[in-house]
């Protein structure tokens, strides 16, 4: 595993950027969808993204007003969190946690309807606007929404580096699962360290 303190293809480039997913009060509140693990990451994730603010681009995840926009599976997993559609829901759960709102701008917000931002044309025309070929990715949930913009970056050709201190889920299980995964198949693809490693290699 490169958890070990190193990164495996080396410094990252000044074409690096950081892309934290989902950090929002929806989350961090007392909410149905509430991922107790984010206040302990937020500490270390806010460290990761002052240090880059204008190289960091926030995802945020909007339900529909309720389930009747949505179709197929989408519109029975609303049906299941009703509570969590808009129309029911305070507005200000979907804004980012305060921390990180503070950081807007330089840093870009960009929402997302379904667990990939990959779906969203804004982030791609962001990262090559900016020249990217590396994402550092943190945020919320490492086993869904984190998981969907991993997959996406690999299969985009970024190199993915995963910052393992500021991921957050509501099952040590399956965190602990995905971050084996990434390691043990995704090699080639995916380096898995901590945000002290990071910084010190994005200069």
């Amino acid at each position: 595993m490169t958890a070990t303190g190193t990164l495996r293809y080396g410094a990252l480039s000044d074409r690096t950027v950081h892309l934290c997913v989902d950090m929002q009060n929806l989350f961090a509140e007392r909410t149905e969808w509430h991922t107790p693990w984010m206040a302990r990451v937020l500490p270390v994730l806010l460290r990761l993204a002052r240090a880059r603010p204008a190289d960091t681009v926030f995802t945020r995840f909007i339900p529909p007003a309720s389930a009747d926009e949505m179709r197929g599976s989408w519109r029975r997993y609303y049906e299941r969190w009703a509570a969590i559609t808009r129309d029911r829901l305070a507005p200000r759960l979907l804004e980012l946690v305060p921390p990180l709102a503070a950081l807007v701008p330089p840093a870009l917000v960009i929402d997302k309807r379904t667990y990939s931002p990959w779906t969203q044309p804004e982030l791609r025309q962001a990262l090559e606007a900016r020249g990217c070929d590396t994402l550092v990715i943190s945020g919320a949930e490492t086993d869904v929404c984190v998981l969907a913009a991993v997959l996406g970056a690999v299969d985009h050709g970024y190199r993915v580096v995963l910052a393992t201190d500021a991921l957050c889920s509501s099952s040590d299980r399956t965190h602990d699962a995905l971050l084996g995964l990434y390691n043990e198949r995704y090699s080639q693809q995916i380096e898995a360290v901590p945000t002290g490693v990071i910084l010190e290699a994005w200069h």
